[in-house]
């Protein structure tokens, strides 16, 4: 199952096309090709470790990057049904649950007190690197569908976020400890021989939008609401692993293990527990710092809900078959007429 990896890669008919997705249809597709039948069964084969180089991402990144911001498609199928590669985070374990805001905001949307929504994120990490002890970059990607019926009956069009340790790189050995934001410190030095990789990234998501190295989360702020309403959004959101959640030892532990382990139970396929986030917002941030070492600080950081993962997958759909949309970048984030990109082409072009 080698997922395509050539011109397709931009926008398509089916990206132009999307008018929302059911979220049973976005689950089964992730399901559906598992590479392990049941996770952590004996005799099951090593997860696979998708590579990534600087000719890879540099041949196809920036029409990527186009694509990223341009699709708002749930599944990128492809002309055969197997999706496309993920040129920068191509190892990854998706994750089914809920998104729930239980504190008083001023935001809108499903950032207000009281929202529920069903939700799937993917936890990848950047690069090649998936191993305990090794300089990797941890990240969580969520799309946010407006219901709590899994089987409602209608497409529903869904809010997107993405959130990430430092781009350069960590040496975070448990996921319970790492900070996810969306608006990540930069450590460029920190990849090595891979930092040709990572230059080429940023320069191709500056020159498809703007802002390479923040997403903006107007679109969760806006889920819901009927078009032309004044929204609220915050400006950064920081998700972290819930104090209770369990610590799951390993020495050169993959992460997508350790994701699993905290639902399953090796070798069998029914979940036994949860993994929680904590969603915490803040307006408060000042960044400093080149572009090859961005450091930001962060101050009135408040938990205001929850994200309760109850089932997870590592598959072949997980890897390249699920899209999330990269929010393109607004001067205003409440004001969609200051949108970098609009109908696929930058403002300024």
């Amino acid at each position: 199952m080698a997922p395509v990896v050539d011109q397709l890669e931009s926008v398509t008919d089916e990206d132009r096309t999307y008018a929302g997705s059911r979220f049973a249809d976005v689950v089964a597709a992730l399901v559906a090709n598992p590479y392990q039948r049941v996770w952590g069964a004996k005799k099951s084969t090593a997860l696979p470790v998708h590579q990534v180089t600087f000719r890879s991402v540099s041949s196809g990144m920036l029409r990527a990057s186009e694509r990223a911001v341009d699709s708002g498609a749930d599944l990128r199928w492809g002309p055969d049904r197997q999706g496309f590669t993920r040129l920068v985070h191509p190892n990854g374990v998706c994750l089914i649950g809920t998104w729930e805001i239980t504190e008083r905001t001023d935001y809108t949307g499903y950032f207000t007190q009281g929202s529920r929504a069903l939700m799937i994120g993917r936890y990848s990490t950047c690069c090649t690197e998936t191993r305990r002890g090794r300089v990797r970059s941890l990240s969580l990607a969520g799309k946010l569908f407006p219901t709590l019926d899994q089987d409602h009956a209608l497409p529903l069009r869904t809010a997107n976020f993405l959130t990430q340790e430092d781009i350069g790189g960590a040496r975070t050995d448990y996921i319970n400890d790492a900070e996810l934001r969306n608006a990540p410190d930069i450590t460029a030095t920190r990849r090595g021989a891979g930092i040709a990789t990572l230059l080429a990234t940023g320069s191709a998501f500056q020159r498809a939008d703007k802002e390479p190295g923040i997403r903006q989360l107007y679109a969760i702020s806006e889920l819901g609401t009927l078009e032309g309403t004044p929204t609220r959004t915050p400006e950064f959101m920081r998700l972290r692993v819930a104090a209770t959640q369990p610590r799951i030892a390993g020495a050169n532990l993959d992460f997508r293990d350790e994701v699993m382990a905290q639902i399953f139970d090796p070798g069998d396929p029914a979940p036994k527990r949860t993994l929680t986030f904590t969603i915490e917002i803040t307006d408060q941030g000042k960044v400093s710092g080149p572009p090859f070492r961005v450091r930001w600080a962060f101050t009135n950081w408040r938990a205001i809900g929850r994200i309760v993962f109850n089932n997870a997958v590592v598959s072949h759909n997980g890897d390249a078959v699920i899209h999330f949309n990269h929010p393109t970048w607004r001067t205003d984030r409440n004001d969609p007429k200051t949108a970098t990109r609009v109908n696929g082409r930058k403002v300024s072009d």
